[in-house]
């Protein structure tokens, strides 16, 4: 009983012996400022925050990653490996591979846009008017003309006269639903040859009366071999690089 008494009054000794020693207090608060310096920079940080906080969805909007991802998924669901490779191998890999398609156009972006702007040759203005050129050429370049038109349509726009008039707003969501478009049509392809195993392994066990055995475990060895054979993941990630060409 004592013990409890001692703990008790300990705990309620504590802060006052923190006030007494004097701990640092961190305070939040809106001034007033006195420079429209001060203003214009914390514009800056928060509009640089904001760009943070949105870079994953930027990454997917723009780039090659939706459709790696996607292919590299399926690879996984057409062999039946459950989760081998994991999801973090996965998305990894897309994310190492999407840099490397990406490279040229990141490397443009630096040349034109990031590097002049460090230098303060150009405005930021014009730094972000230059960095969305490459991106822009790049998407241009993937998304089809059926859904750049469908976006069009349903956005109720004047029908563009060349690739200038198309906004970002119009662009990305049609670059997106390209990239979903070809990355299920190449997941189509690669479910083709593990269906026909599925199904040599399926009718040889019925044919042996060997029908409470799952398929699966049988035809999942004969998977696992043939894309070891056919060297997989070299095709895969070869045929992948070269569909952004």
């Amino acid at each position: 009983m004592k013990l409890k008494t001692v703990c008790l009054v300990l705990l309620l000794l504590a802060p006052v012996a923190a006030l007494g020693q004097g701990l640092p207090t961190i305070t939040l608060g809106i001034g007033e400022a006195t420079d429209p310096g001060e203003v214009s920079t914390a514009l800056q940080i928060l509009i640089v925050l904001t760009i943070l906080s949105v870079a994953p969805a930027i990454l997917l909007m723009t780039t090659g990653f939706t459709r790696i991802v996607i292919v590299l998924s399926f690879v996984r669901q057409a062999m039946g490996t459950q989760q081998a490779p994991s999801n973090q191998i996965v998305i990894g890999l897309a994310l190492f591979l999407t840099f490397f398609v990406m490279a040229p156009v990141f490397n443009q972006i630096n040349e034109q846009a990031l590097q002049p702007y460090l230098e303060q040759q150009i405005s930021q203005e014009q730094a972000l008017t230059q960095a969305l050129q490459p991106m822009r050429q790049f998407m241009f370049s993937q998304v089809g003309e059926k859904d750049l038109q469908l976006l069009v349509d349903i956005s109720k726009s004047p029908q563009p006269e060349n690739q200038d008039d198309i906004s970002m707003l119009t662009l990305i969501p049609a670059f997106m639903l390209s990239e979903l478009k070809r990355a299920f049509q190449m997941g189509f392809l690669l479910f083709v040859p593990f269906l026909m195993i599925d199904m040599i392994v399926a009718s040889i066990l019925m044919a042996m009366g060997m029908m409470m055995l799952p398929p699966i475990i049988i035809s999942l060895p004969f998977k696992i071999l043939l894309f070891v054979l056919v060297d997989g993941w070299s095709l895969v990630i070869g045929s992948l690089v070269q569909s952004f060409g």
